[in-house]
């Protein structure tokens, strides 16, 4: 089944990412943190996915 909440935290990620390469946005925009913030999210629900073996 998919994951939905993982594609939607993916592709806000992929369209604020192309918006910052488009503009040329410094590291410190509210874009780019939550780019960082969405990493974050990305990698706890990955590991919160990820099956115990």
């Amino acid at each position: 089944m998919a994951d939905l909440y993982l594609k939607a935290l993916e592709s806000e990620r992929k369209a604020l990412w192309a918006t910052c390469r488009l503009k040329g946005l410094a590291k410190d925009t509210p874009e780019r943190l939550r780019i960082a913030e969405l990493d974050g999210l990305l990698a706890a629900h990955k590991a919160k996915a990820k099956p115990a073996t």
